[in-house]
């Protein structure tokens, strides 16, 4: 089927974009900065809220996915919402959609504006005329939704915390997974709403020890304090996680609501989906995470993204050396020579004694994915390609690789911690990490120059971090 998805660059957006083309039909990316996805779909950049450009960009589409909302604009994004999606409803009419399906939330009468407004929404996209599919939704579970982040760094970083009464708030969540399959469905079923939710109703409190229990964490202690309002309480969210202001506190007032599917039968009468509970939805979520990363670890910046930290490293290669470089990936494992530094790699290696590690040299006899190579496991590897992940890590999980191109070669260390201990880790050594990982890159273009039968000049080149 042709299908339009507006809001294509956002968590869901995203997902939804790569699980449709899977699926084998035509995607038009839609957004404000579409043209930056990696997709195989066809962008187009679009201001939803002009109404020709986006009338134009429906053109021979049959459904649209309607994926935006206005939280990060602040206090007027219930104005913002509900004018956007007025326009998006005419200009669906006016593009001969057949159908419009949207995610909205769960909530009985909500009396959050985030809840009410995500609500609102809905009817809204119906206005002009063409019939909707409304999938009314609580927390995603899923590496990038903003509720499921807010749910990482709170457990990952503070042992004991002191919480509101929205801690006993019941939800009932849902993993991506489960929600692209309702995405999906949503192409044939009625117009109508239809609640969709996880196997598991749950409260805030639950899901932060079903955290701790997934990430191998010590119990988390929650002392409930019944004075502690939930605009109170988004201040102290803002001093634990990096998360966007505006869309925290948005979704921070809403915790007071509960938000569970209360009229299950259409749901199930109309598809097909069974939907996981917490612990299979969590784990999925760490698990799709650490796939992802391995996927497309070349494509990452620097710094902190989803409870990632990465570190990028560019380095020109002088000509006829690529082909070396490349070849000499397939050298590593055995000694610490291959790496460069290799004094801060012993020392890396005695302080994970210090805390129960045994990590070990090794060397395959054929480099190839799962293969154990020294304290890694090879995830992928293709010509000019090696992307390694760490094995027995007490801090985390890291990823290590390396991309060989005519000309460039790309060096990308991620890191996801585990609990204090990793945040620590990588906290007070970031600036060993930096330097360390500079001087890595620059000891992969050494050992090519030594190998390469060409003629060089000048030093070798300096790194260029993204």
């Amino acid at each position: 089927m042709d299908v339009a998805i507006a809001g294509a660059t956002g968590f869901v957006g995203r997902a939804l974009t790569a699980h449709l083309l899977e699926r084998g039909h035509n995607v038009i990316a839609l957004g404000r900065s579409a043209s930056s996805l990696s997709t195989e779909a066809r962008t187009i950049d679009v201001d939803v809220g002009d109404e020709v450009a986006i009338t134009t960009a429906l053109a021979g589409a049959e459904v649209a996915y309607y994926l935006v909302h206005s939280m990060a604009a602040g206090g007027e994004f219930r104005a913002a919402d509900l004018r956007l999606a007025t326009t998006f409803g005419r200009a669906a009419a006016e593009a001969g959609l057949r159908r419009i399906v949207y995610v909205g939330a769960l909530g009985d009468a909500p009396d959050s504006t985030h809840l009410a407004s995500r609500q609102e929404v809905g009817s809204a996209l119906g206005a002009g005329g063409t019939t909707v599919v409304e999938l009314r939704a609580a927390m995603v579970f899923g590496s990038g939704s903003i509720s499921f982040e807010m749910l990482r760094y709170l457990t990952e970083r503070l042992p004991a915390m002191v919480c509101p009464r929205w801690v006993r708030t019941r939800i009932q969540p849902i993993a991506l997974t489960d929600l692209l399959d309702y995405l999906e469905q949503s192409l044939k079923v009625d117009a109508g709403i239809y609640e969709v939710g996880g196997a598991d109703v749950t409260t805030y409190r639950e899901l932060i020890a079903e955290y701790a229990r997934g990430r191998g964490l010590r119990p988390r202690y929650i002392l409930d304090i019944p004075w502690l309002t939930p605009h109170l309480s988004s201040y102290w969210v803002d001093l634990v996680t990096p998360v966007d202001r505006s869309v925290s506190h948005a979704l921070i007032e809403s915790l007071v609501s509960e938000v569970v599917v209360t009229n299950p039968a259409p749901t199930r009468r109309a598809f097909s989906v069974t939907p996981m509970g917490v612990e299979s939805a969590l784990t999925a979520a760490l698990s799709d995470q650490a796939d992802e990363l391995t996927r497309s670890l070349f494509d990452r910046r620097n710094g902190l993204v989803d409870g990632v930290y990465s570190v990028v490293v560019d380095l020109a290669v002088p000509p006829g050396v690529a082909g070396a470089a490349a070849r000499d990936l397939q050298d590593i494992g055995g000694t610490l020579g291959w790496y460069g530094a290799a004094v801060g790699w012993a020392g890396r290696l005695l302080l994970g004694r210090l805390v129960g590690e045994r990590l070990r040299r090794r060397k395959p006899e054929v480099l190839e994915p799962g293969a154990l190579v020294d304290w890694w496991r090879v995830a992928r590897t293709a010509p000019g390609e090696l992307v390694l992940r760490a094995v027995g890590w007490f801090s985390g999980d890291a990823w290590l690789g390396f991309r060989v191109t005519e000309g460039s070669l790309r060096q990308v260390a991620a890191f996801r911690p585990r609990g204090i201990p990793g945040f620590l880790y990588w906290k007070l050594l970031w600036p060993v990490h930096d330097l360390a990982f500079a001087r890595m890159a620059r000891h992969r273009i050494r050992r090519a120059i030594r190998s390469a039968p060409v003629e060089q000049n000048g030093d070798a080149p300096n790194p260029r971090t993204n």
